[in-house]
């Protein structure tokens, strides 16, 4: 028998806390004021810790992403296991008997598992085969539905980023191939392209990049139309182009940019002379918890290729190769400062 097994029974509501955190924790939404509260929480007392230690193990042993352990998934492929993460997690909160206290977190994070709706988790990257044929590739922390009707061929892309190569229609006449997401509709016209959605300055925009052939774009609340063609990166709200840039001059308007698909589909971090503080924001998007960099190192240029499975080991790299301090107040909390 070991030590655990011999300790006293647990509070059951010291479980249902740490079934709860353990799910808040590993949506990748939490934020500064609730890593402390977490951190408080875990000091309360040697239950506390004893109960978390249990999610954990119960959460690694079901096959939960458990952002404790740092072990991003990045190749799940198969649509079929689409709910197989939220599983674990119901596994997890079943065997610690909390499912019911706990059921509304895991319901606010997967309402919609039933039909074609599909989710990556932070850390994961997933490929899903549509059904003309089309393929769309889902970046971290990405919801995702799918709707095909009779006129349309429709991504509502609700969170996160995803590539796609798009398909002919095998219908006559051919359905169009959309993604709307909050800000507006993208029209494929024959092509490849990413969409992302994000925050700039705290204002919600989608972000476009196409690398073959051309994407329309209609803006949400006005109705204005622009084409963005290979090579070109376009930024808008639901009432503005933001930005249309040109990222590959030698690109003509439909030819493709590059047979390679983004980085992220091959569980890489590509860097080509980045500031280090874009560097660190965007390598935070593939792990729970929060990542800043001290703004007295983030002009500092950052160039390699970064697999993307362990970022812990990314975060040593940078600490090793540049004049820098990696510094872990918590497994969700990194600062990246300067060399002491």
């Amino acid at each position: 028998m070991s030590p655990s097994d011999s300790s006293p029974a647990l509070d059951p509501a010291i479980i249902r806390e740490a079934a709860n955190w353990l799910v808040r924790l590993h949506s990748g939404e939490a934020g500064p004021a609730e890593l402390e509260a977490f951190e408080r929480w875990r000091r309360t007392g040697p239950d506390h810790e004893r109960a978390w230690e249990r999610a954990e193990r119960l959460s690694a042993k079901f096959g939960a992403v458990s952002p404790a352990l740092g072990v991003p998934v990045l190749t799940r492929r198969d649509a079929t296991h689409r709910a197989s993460n939220r599983r674990a997690v119901l596994k997890t909160l079943a065997v610690l008997g909390v499912l019911a206290p706990a059921g509304w977190l895991g319901a606010r994070l997967w309402a919609d598992e039933a039909g074609d709706v599909y989710h990556a988790a932070v850390g994961e990257h997933r490929r899903i085969a549509l059904a003309d044929r089309s393929v769309v590739q889902l970046n971290t922390a990405t919801h995702l539905a799918v709707h095909y009707a009779d006129d349309a061929r429709v991504l509502h892309l609700r969170q996160g980023e995803i590539y796609i190569e798009t398909a002919p229609d095998f219908r006559s006449p051919a359905r169009p191939f959309l993604v709307d997401t909050r800000q507006g509709r993208l029209r494929a016209l024959g092509t490849r392209f990413t969409v992302r959605a994000l925050a700039t300055g705290g204002q919600p925009v989608t972000a476009l990049t196409v690398l073959e052939h051309r994407v329309e774009i209609s803006l949400k609340a006005t109705g204005e139309r622009r084409i963005v063609g290979a090579g070109e990166t376009a930024r808008f709200s639901d009432r503005a182009f933001e930005s249309v840039e040109r990222t590959s001059p030698d690109a003509g308007p439909t030819a493709p940019v590059s047979a390679d698909a983004p980085g992220w589909t091959r569980g890489m971090l590509q860097a080509d002379d980045m500031r280090l503080d874009a560097f660190v924001a965007e390598l935070s998007r593939y792990r729970s918890g929060i990542v800043r960099c001290d703004p007295e190192v983030a002009g500092i240029k950052v160039s390699g290729v970064f697999m993307l499975g362990d970022t812990d080991h990314i975060l040593d790299i940078i600490g090793q190769t540049l004049p820098v301090r990696v510094v872990r107040r918590t497994g969700y909390w990194v600062t990246v400062t300067a060399a002491s």
